[in-house]
């Protein structure tokens, strides 16, 4: 099923005359309503009038994951806040989140990206989705709850957790389609073997998973284990939430929905454009967003491009899967986790000093955050109580921080190796 044919599968100059169009207003949009965007453009001594077709893009400004950082928590919006219907936020590396909002017409436009993806994913009006991503403040949950709606599926709005109910309401329900992190779904499958059942014997047939990086052998896994097809979903609360992009059921790409959300690939040393099937930073310019429309935001996600039209008869571009990233950016269970953000939030206590080491591992197929924290000699103690506490407290400012646990380990004064160059925060122990 293709769900909006006319934009998935418009022709090159069809296509490019409608991205002209919608950036040409864009431009003269936030010029006039965001006072951050027309210091951009006025430093680089561009004008709305300068902007005549997509062509012209890259005379615009690059936006930064820090200037919404710095405008926290409405600076970046291009709409009075109470002409915002919905606020989401994201992780951050300090005690501010990343704050984005929508219109009604926004929501409309984000249910639209999930629609489109969840019929390219295979699914269809009248099948039953199983949403076991989070509700909430994280975009996953509402998101693919929103354009289930608009493709006329019954939802059944699990949120994440409470796994033996999710497998429970599946094997009464009868959904098709999963929606949840890759991990998420590997976890399923095992406990639904220590329940004694059969996961290749559940109702799913298709799965949408997405909010963390995940390799072809973790798909096969997947669907070895589940027996469904596992397809791949992307997106940013920064652009739109997911439902940026979204592979087929051919699995050669994920379909970014270019007439929305244009996509540029760059040398991230250079800032100049690289050829189709050359890796690059991926690079989105929101062309219809109301609330916070950004202007060429740099996504620091390293991907290829192919404007080649797919076997599923759409038109729109495929990147490839994420293959690294330009910053020092983990993703844990689908959440943003910066090495900075543990740093601040191990100051908040006392007694401790600031050399840490962040280890990410996978056991048993889910994401697990461990934080190595050295202690002061004078801090350090034999008495099991005494050190209880301070890991509480660690555990509790991190978690505050972060929105996730984290196993916390207390060493001695340098325990972690030292480095005369770049300290290394972080060890990554997954197979990605």
């Amino acid at each position: 099923m293709i769900f909006n044919e006319k934009m998935e599968c418009a022709g090159k100059e069809e296509l490019k005359k409608i991205q002209s169009e919608r950036l040409v207003k864009l431009v003269e949009y936030v010029y006039k309503n965001s006072a951050v965007y027309k210091s951009k453009m006025d430093k680089l001594k561009v004008k709305p009038s300068d902007i005549k077709s997509i062509d012209d893009i890259q005379k615009l400004p690059f936006t930064p994951k820090d200037d919404l950082r710095d405008a926290y928590p409405f600076g970046l919006f291009s709409k009075d806040i109470k002409d915002v219907a919905e606020i989401h936020v994201s992780s951050g590396t300090t005690g501010n989140p990343t704050v984005v909002g929508y219109t009604k017409d926004d929501l409309d436009l984000w249910s639209e990206g999930v629609a489109r993806s969840i019929a390219c994913a295979g699914g269809n009006k009248g099948d039953m989705i199983q949403v076991a991503y989070g509700y909430g403040l994280f975009t996953g949950g509402l998101g693919l709850h929103y354009g289930a709606l608009k493709l006329g599926l019954t939802i059944m709005p699990m949120s994440s957790g409470q796994t033996r109910r999710q497998i429970k309401l599946m094997q009464d329900f009868k959904p098709r389609i999963l929606a949840c992190t890759p991990s998420y779904a590997m976890y399923i499958a095992e406990e639904m073997k220590e329940m004694g059942l059969d996961p290749r014997k559940s109702s799913w047939e298709i799965g949408i998973f997405g909010a963390e990086p995940w390799s072809e052998g973790m798909r096969k896994s997947i669907e070895d284990s589940l027996g469904l097809i596992a397809t791949d979903i992307y997106g940013l609360s920064e652009i739109s939430g997911p439902g940026v992009s979204q592979e087929c059921t051919y699995k050669e790409g994920l379909h970014i929905w270019s007439d929305v959300f244009y996509p540029e690939i760059i040398d991230p040393k250079t800032d100049k454009p690289v050829k189709d099937g050359e890796p690059g930073e991926l690079v989105i310019t929101t062309l219809t967003k109301q609330a916070i429309p950004l202007l060429r935001y740099r996504t620091r996600d390293i991907v290829t491009i192919t404007h080649e039209k797919c076997k599923c008869g759409r038109t729109a571009p495929r990147t490839s899967k994420i293959t690294g990233r330009t910053d020092d950016m983990i993703v844990v269970r689908g959440i943003n986790v910066f090495p900075t953000q543990v740093e601040y939030a191990l100051l908040q206590v006392e007694d401790i000093l600031p050399n840490y080491l962040i280890v990410v591992d996978r056991k048993e197929q889910m994401d697990c955050l461990e934080v190595w924290v050295e202690v002061d000699e004078k801090a350090f103690s034999d008495e099991m109580k005494v050190m209880a506490d301070l890991k509480q407290k660690i555990t509790k400012s991190i978690e505050n921080t972060l929105g996730i646990g984290a196993n916390i380990k207390l060493v001695e004064r340098k325990t972690i190796e030292r480095s005369e160059g770049k300290a290394k925060r972080v060890i990554d122990r997954r197979s990605l």
